[in-house]
């Protein structure tokens, strides 16, 4: 049984479903879900393999169900953080076990950092960290380039930018500037302008989430279990390559899971991943029996998970997660 409540913070109004009861029927920790700029009906799929376990998931501030009253539109990390902290504070059940992607990772991150007793274990999957890039210049630089598009064009010349970003192979070289702007209907996407420029993933009201720089120090001396993960088919991609540097920040190699950066959701978003097969790794992840990948493992708190990467590109699958 699902319940959907309302929690009123002095800056947002956050609606967020509690799938299972509270306390938990196991004596187990909730699961909270949690992306950015998705919202909680990108973990549809993936909840629907986890039916006995209690899984909490909600939506940020200021997108899907969730209304802010802070006057602003730009979302940062340390501000979801604290309001994940007060989620966490009004379940009344304890420290939870978190699963969180892409930019709902970078908030994990965040989250551990500034409230280290708040979350047992967190595995964070392909987190846009682009500051821990070797080519974090050339990063920010591509970035702009979207939002550039964005602004000119709309939506669907913007997220023909983001794709052609997302799904490079490798570091972003002047090969990859020097390129012509992507034909939106290439990607069977829009060509006219849509008027829109408020989009989160596509505008730069995020960017305080991608440009984020982690408190290592912090995450190290927190007592939960950090597992970083990458998807398997999304080898060289830009996410992929954020997920091994963050891990390698603590001297680890990211944990492989099944399929792509969206590879946790059904086909309701116009691509599919593997949720089956990727709740099975997660499952495992979680318990702490499927962790030893090349590399060495790490059981200790406060440090991420072994693995590896393999398989094809597959990052332009990163929207809205």
């Amino acid at each position: 049984m699902t319940h959907t409540q309302t929690l009123a913070t002095p800056g947002a109004d956050l609606v967020y479903d509690v799938h299972g009861p509270l306390p938990t029927a196991d004596g187990r920790p909730p699961l909270f879900m949690i992306g950015q700029p998705m919202d909680a009906s990108g973990f549809r799929a993936l909840s629907a393999h986890f039916t006995d376990r209690t899984v909490v998931t909600y939506d940020p501030r200021g997108l899907g169900r969730s209304s802010r009253k802070d006057g602003r539109v730009d979302q940062t990390p340390e501000t979801q953080a604290g309001d994940v902290h007060a989620l966490i504070g009004a379940l009344g059940a304890g420290p939870v076990e978190m699963f969180a992607s892409s930019g709902g990772a970078v908030v994990a991150l965040a989250l551990v950092a500034a409230y280290p007793d708040d979350v047992t274990t967190l595995v964070a999957h392909e987190p846009p960290l682009l500051p821990v890039l070797p080519d974090a210049e050339a990063s920010l630089r591509a970035r702009a380039g979207v939002r550039d598009a964005y602004e000119a064009g709309g939506w669907g010349a913007g997220m023909a930018a983001f794709i052609a970003m997302t799904s490079w192979q490798g570091e972003l070289t002047e090969a990859y500037f020097a390129q012509p702007a992507p034909d939106p209907a290439t990607f069977g996407l829009p060509t006219e302008d849509d008027g829109t420029r408020d989009d989160p993933l596509l505008s730069d009201r995020c960017w305080a989430v991608s440009g984020h720089h982690p408190d290592v120090a912090a995450l190290r001396a927190a007592p939960t279990r950090v597992v970083l993960a990458v998807g398997e088919e999304s080898s060289g991609t830009l996410t992929a390559r954020t997920a091994e540097a963050t891990a390698a920040l603590f001297g680890r190699r990211a944990v492989v899971f099944p399929s792509h950066h969206g590879g946790f959701v059904g086909g309701e978003f116009g691509f599919e991943g593997k949720p089956e097969e990727f709740a099975h790794r997660l499952r495992a992840v979680l318990a702490g029996t499927d962790t030893a990948e090349a590399g060495g493992t790490a059981e200790a708190s406060g440090t991420a998970e072994a693995g590896g990467t393999s398989g094809a590109g597959g990052a332009a699958e990163a929207a809205g997660a």
